[in-house]
C-alpha cells in the first residue's frame, strides 16, 4: 500500500512538474511574437535548469539505489530539454547586454553540475554518501528555483504589471512543491522532502503577493 501510494504521488508530482516546466511556453510565445525579451528575466529558467540537472543525476542508479527514484529522472530529464529550449529562445531575442548576463549565470551553473557529477561518481564510493552530497546541492538548487519568481517582485512593483510574475508559474510551483514534499516524506528521503517543505510556503507566498499587488493596483486606479 505504501509503495503504491508513493508511486501515485510520484506520478501526480510528475504531472504537476510537467505543468510547471511548460508554463513558460506562454511567456516565450510572446517573446517570439514580439521578437523581444522585454524585461523578462532569464534567472528562473537557468536555476530551473540547474535543479533539473541535479535531480536527474540524483535519481540515477549511480547515486540512488537502483531505480528507487525513477520518477525524478523522467520528469527532470524532460525539464532539462524544456529549460534549454527556453534559454536558447531567450538568448536569440535578447540584447547583447542581456546575452552577457545570461552567459555569466549559465557558465557557473554548468560547471557546478559537472563538478557535482564528477565528485559524486569518483570521490564517493557508496550510495549513502553520494545521495548526501548530491542531495545537499539539490536542496539549495530546488529552494532557489521555487523562490526565483520572487526576484522579479521589484520589477513588478516598478512596472505596475504582474505579467513579469506569471500566475500559472506561481500556481504550478506551489502544487509541484507540495506533491514532491509528500513524495519525499513517503520515501523517507529528506533530500527530496526538505527543499519542498521550504518551497511550499514560498509558492504560496508568490500567489498571495501576486494577488495582493494585482488587487492593490486595481483599487488604486479605480480610486483615481
Amino acid at each position: 500500500m505504501g509503495d503504491r501510494l508513493r508511486l501515485a504521488v510520484g506520478v501526480m508530482g510528475n504531472a504537476s512538474s510537467l505543468l510547471l516546466f511548460t508554463a513558460p511556453i506562454l511567456t516565450f510565445s510572446t517573446v517570439i511574437r514580439k521578437k523581444s525579451t522585454e524585461e523578462f528575466s532569464c534567472f528562473p529558467y537557468i536555476i530551473s535548469l540547474l535543479n533539473c540537472l541535479i535531480y536527474s543525476w540524483y535519481g540515477m542508479p549511480i547515486v540512488s539505489y537502483r531505480w528507487e527514484n525513477f520518477p525524478l529522472v523522467t520528469i527532470n530529464g524532460l525539464g532539462v530539454l524544456l529549460e534549454v529550449s527556453f534559454i536558447i529562445i531567450y538568448i536569440w531575442f535578447a540584447t547583447a547586454r542581456s546575452k552577457m548576463k545570461v552567459a555569466a549565470m549559465l557558465v557557473p551553473v554548468i560547471l557546478l553540475f559537472c563538478t557535482t557529477a564528477i565528485i559524486s561518481a569518483f570521490v564517493f564510493h557508496d550510495h549513502h554518501h553520494r545521495k548526501v552530497f548530491v542531495g545537499t546541492i539539490g536542496l539549495v538548487a530546488a529552494v532557489t528555483m521555487y523562490g526565483s519568481p520572487l526576484v522579479v517582485v521589484r520589477k513588478v512593483i516598478r512596472t505596475k504589471s504582474v505579467k513579469y510574475m506569471p500566475f500559472y508559474l506561481s500556481l504550478f510551483s506551489f502544487i509541484s512543491s507540495l506533491l514532491w514534499m509528500i513524495y519525499g516524506l513517503l520515501s523517507h528521503d529528506w533530500f527530496i522532502a526538505s527543499p519542498n517543505i521550504a518551497a511550499t510556503p514560498l509558492g504560496l507566498l508568490q500567489l498571495i503577493r501576486r494577488s495582493a499587488l494585482r488587487h492593490f493596483w486595481k483599487f488604486h486606479f479605480i480610486g483615481q
